[in-house]
């Protein structure tokens, strides 16, 4: 064999088919018909996204058609033709906008894409170059909807070759920014990261592109920026081909050269006037959509995914580690015991046993009472679901609880199981009161008292199945948090500490009270150590009744055997626990006392004990006539569901409801139930003189300290804030410089306003967007803190609300010291005041703005659609596009109604409504013209004042009321 061994194989003796002479299993042109194919199936099933902006394209269109009506828009003079380049530059920013969404479902592909190319399933190119045609045809159908409904009414030039040259350009401007904000998704690879650099993105595009500065006002360290704004194209193309057309070609004011009205209306906004710019604008936005397409396949290629957070490993686990790979022997200790007294065995994948350690005195250093809960014919039924109706049936309600009866005792755990649909999470969801909706029947006994969910609340814990905790506290401070919420105000500060130290203790949770909690799967705890921190914050409550749904699952067995033991701990402690549990292993099923046995349909077929090693459980099944017997070394709790299924029932002609129903159990189990209904002698009712632990005072203190720790520990909002504000601020100081003081003709004026327009669009939709994702986790979070009875919705929101106040007044120092001091404005205290002071309260509003958006929406993805659309809407009314005074008056109240118009408002009359002693070039004094073009008055600047905080304070108080009113969790 060695001889053998040491010749090489000679290849050529290989059958054909065990060589790949390619790199992917099929041709080029396959691979990219099986790319089109899916893209196509993707698109037609995420629909929704592309109705939705044909839908917001037909709004904006009849807004836009009715605000620049042709009954209202004259060709009498320059400004105009201005009025006529805000409809034009409404229509490309409405497509530049548009084409945003595409950033969002990039990034959301890119996870599938990066696995995929990695396993070879297919090139960059057969990716990417489907991405892109296949959004042609969307372009064409957007802007011709949105060409049709507004060239004619608004009333451009009415040449059919002008019409479709507009048409073009709006196409050009669509596929030019979608392959723009695909080129930041695949450079971003994360939407933080890219949502940050498509903001920049569009501000540079939009700032150089022609419009809110011209170009003789560009200073000479930007020109490039202007040369390299496909935008600049778009907008000379646009306006070349308005403004040199049959309608434009009247003379109405002579100048030296004898200009025609047009080319006046080009020059005055610094745009060339030579036709050739159609043709130019057009080859240069070919040119990009080339080059972004092409950019975006090469970072395709070359970017691998952005790493991924690491979750937590605590000490202990970092020795077993190091023990399974040197195989030393080491002893496993918790942390929080010494080695003379270790603690509980852990099982491991292995096998093992869960018990718990001494703990009859841990976790007690405050007293508690023990709680029975006993139930007696619970039946909860919903309302018929409309699909089940459409098949024929004819009940008004559907029963998902039919009857069930039982006991929990202190000192008890108990395991509700079940097949899934048997309603195990329903009857612990109707007992806990965590229902929302449906009709519950039956009596519920605390102690032998009638529960009342006001006080239950108080004594009772709930450790829901998902984990929902803020991620950027830490898990001392969590703990913390529950405590002081919840927790009698008897009990002083450091007697709660000792108790949270203990608990800590008890779950095991000690090695790990500096880490931060992070977000599930992404970051932070790991699954177990995440449910252990679950039941912690429950037991800092002081509970005598605990209630967890599924807190194995999703856990491998040395993580599940970690905290059952947590479990097992909480129960020595002598309070009553009830787990739901699907499919546990022996050792996790044989840490139960009893069984609450259900099946499909909500009855229960087995309430009893489980006995040693499930000896009871196994005695009454095989007493059954036809059951078959368990094996040896068979998981019992396997069998048992085994044995109980519906296919099972049928061939035995039997039903386990009815077997157990007649059995000697059940009747034992009536006894108890009554037993357990009669209030013991001497005791009584429960009672709480108010709802909460805490006054309201205190709830607003504690979650004041929470969300501060929690904006404080999350740089990638507060810090890309500032750092956002901070860059864009030096780009606007640095484009327009100096020339806050330049006043002389009009074109600086409508840089100045220009420059606000700007940075209150950019930086407040930016604040607007950025809050949504953080609000949309802290709400998760609120509503189980609600539900456990922390606190009340008004000290959550005033918290929301608070906390934000300090960072935008930072973020607006940082802004207005540089933008004020580079642009040049008048150092007057009270011009400088009222800029502060506008800038203030525009951010702040627009940050509640996003929050409310939030609130009255079921999650954040749709608070970004509704609140993008009416950012579009606030963008038409806000007095820069078109004058107040230009607004038909069938749309002027609107801009009563729009938060931005008041800001603009304030900021110009502030600034230039006092100047008198300096005229414009046609000799009208500066205050005169912001008067008569603006409709903007010096002496009413106090009265927008009012208007913005009036906003604040609405917005803000929408919130609250949102919050507090409306619920989007469902169960």
């Amino acid at each position: 064999m060695g001889s053998e061994l040491r010749v090489p194989f000679d290849r050529t003796r290989n059958h054909p088919a065990a060589l790949t002479t390619s790199k992917f299993g099929i041709s080029k042109m396959e691979l990219l018909k099986a790319c089109v194919s899916r893209e196509w199936l993707l698109m037609k099933r995420n629909s929704f996204v592309y109705i939705f902006k044909i839908v917001q394209l037909i709004i904006l269109g009849t807004i836009a058609m009715t605000v620049f009506l042709r009954t209202e828009m004259h060709r009498n003079s320059v400004e105009d033709g201005v009025i006529y380049m805000g409809a034009m530059f409404l229509g490309l920013v409405t497509h530049l906008f548009n084409a945003f969404a595409e950033l969002a479902m990039s990034i959301a592909k890119l996870p599938i894409f990066y696995k995929q190319r990695d396993l070879l399933f297919y090139p960059s190119w057969a990716y990417g170059l489907p991405t892109w045609l296949l959004k042609i045809p969307i372009s064409f159908l957007e802007c011709a909807v949105w060409i049709c409904m507004t060239y004619y009414v608004i009333g451009f030039d009415p040449n059919i070759e002008r019409f479709f040259r507009h048409y073009l350009l709006l196409v050009l401007i669509s596929q030019m920014a979608s392959g723009l904000f695909r080129v930041l998704a695949a450079l971003g690879r994360d939407m933080v990261v890219a949502d940050t650099f498509g903001s920049f993105a569009q501000l540079v595009l939009l700032v150089l592109g022609g419009f809110l500065i011209a170009r003789d006002n560009i200073k000479a360290w930007w020109i490039w920026g202007y040369w390299c704004s496909p935008l600049m194209y778009a907008q000379n193309a646009i306006a070349v081909n308005e403004f040199l057309g049959h309608s434009w070609r009247m003379v109405v004011d002579p100048t030296d050269s004898n200009d025609t009205l047009g080319v006046q209306v080009l020059k005055s906004r610094g745009i060339f006037v030579d036709p050739n710019w159609y043709w130019i604008g057009v080859g240069a936005l070919l040119g990009y959509i080339m080059l972004f397409n092409v950019l975006f396949i090469v970072f395709l290629d070359l970017l691998d995914p952005l790493g991924k957070g690491q979750n937590v490993v605590s000490e202990e686990e970092l020795m077993e580690k190091h023990v399974n790979r040197t195989g030393e022997n080491v002893e496993l200790l918790l942390l929080g015991n010494d080695s003379e007294n270790s603690p509980s065995n852990v099982t491991n994948a292995g096998g093992g046993e869960i018990t718990g350690a001494d703990t009859r005195e841990r976790g007690m250093a405050l007293p508690f009472t023990p709680l029975s809960i006993t139930f007696d014919n619970i039946r909860y039924s919903v309302d018929m679901p409309q699909e089940m109706k459409d098949k024929g049936i004819t009940e008004d309600r559907l029963v998902l609880l039919k009857g069930v009866s039982g006991a929990f005792r202190p000192g008890v755990l108990t395991a509700l199981m079940g097949v899934s649909g048997a309603g195990k999470t329903t009857l612990m969801d109707v007992l806990a009161g965590r229902k929302t909706g449906g009709y519950i029947e039956g009596d519920i006994n605390i102690s032998g008292y009638p529960k009342n969910q006001e006080t239950f609340a108080r004594i009772a814990g709930y450790c829901e199945q998902n984990d929902i905790h803020s991620p950027h506290v830490t898990v001392y401070e969590s703990l913390v948090y529950s405590a002081w919420l919840r927790l009698s105000p008897d009990v002083d500060s450091e007697a709660r500490q000792m108790f949270v130290e203990q608990v800590m203790e008890l779950v095991e949770l000690t090695s790990l009270r500096g880490a931060l909690v992070g977000l599930p799967g992404v970051n932070g705890l790991s699954t177990e150590q995440r449910k252990r921190l679950t039941i912690a914050v429950e037991l800092v409550a002081n509970p005598s009744i605990i209630f967890m749904d599924e807190p194995t699952s999703g856990l491998d067995a040395r993580a599940a055997a970690i905290v059952m033991r947590a479990v097992r701990n909480t129960v020595d402690t002598g309070r009553t626990v009830v787990c739901t549990i699907h499919q546990p292993s022996i050792d996790i099923f044989e840490a139960f006392d009893e069984l609450f046995l259900m099946k499909r349909g909500g009855e229960e077929i087995y309430v009893g004990p489980l006995g040693h090693n499930s000896c009871h459980l196994i005695d009454y099944f095989e007493g059954i006539q036809g059951v078959k017997k368990i094996k040896d070394g068979y998981n019992p709790a396997t069998w048992m569901l085994e044995v109980t299924t519906l296919a099972q029932e049928d061939a035995l002609g039997l039903n386990f409801a009815e077997v157990y129903m007649n059995s000697d159990l059940y009747r034992r189990n009536k006894a108890l139930i009554s037993e357990l209904s009669t209030p013991p002698p001497g005791s009584t009712d429960l009672y709480f003189s108010k709802q909460y632990a805490q006054s309201f005072f205190t709830q607003c203190v504690a979650c004041l300290w929470k969300q501060h720790k929690s904006y404080w520990r999350n740089p990638s909002y507060t810090a890309t804030r500032i750092f956002f504000t901070t860059v864009i601020a030096l780009i606007f100081g640095t484009i327009f410089l100096n020339l806050g003081q330049k006043v002389g003709k009009r074109q600086d004026l409508f840089n100045s306003l220009g420059s606000m327009y700007a940075a209150v669009i950019f930086i407040g939709i930016q604040n607007g967007q950025c809050v949504q994702p953080i609000v949309d986790v802290e709400r998760t979070v609120f509503y189980r803190e609600k539900a456990a009875g922390m606190y009340s919705a008004l000290p959550y929101a005033f918290a929301q609300v608070f906390i934000e106040i300090p960072h935008v007044f930072l973020q607006t120092i940082i802004y207005g010291l540089i933008v004020y001091s580079l642009i040049g404005l008048d150092w007057a205290f009270m011009k400088f005041f009222w800029y502060m002071f506008f800038m203030f309260f525009t951010f702040l509003y627009f940050t509640f703005y996003g929050m409310m958006a939030v609130a009255m929406t079921p999650n954040s993805d749709i608070a970004a659609i509704v609140a993008t659309a009416f950012y579009a809407v606030w963008n038409i009314f806000a007095g820069f596009l078109v004058p107040r005074s230009r607004i038909p008056i069938w749309w002027r109240w609107y801009s009563w109604a729009c938060p931005v118009a008041w800001t603009l408002y304030g900021l110009v009359a502030s600034q230039y409504g006092d100047i008198a002693d300096v005229r414009l070039e046609d000799g009208e004094q500066v205050n005169a013209f912001i008067h008569r073009f603006f409709g903007f008055r010096h002496d009413y600047v106090g009265f927008m004042a009012v208007g913005v905080v009036g906003f604040t304070v609405l917005f803000a108080f929408v919130f609250a009321f949102s919050i507090k009113v409306l619920n989007f969790q469902r169960r």
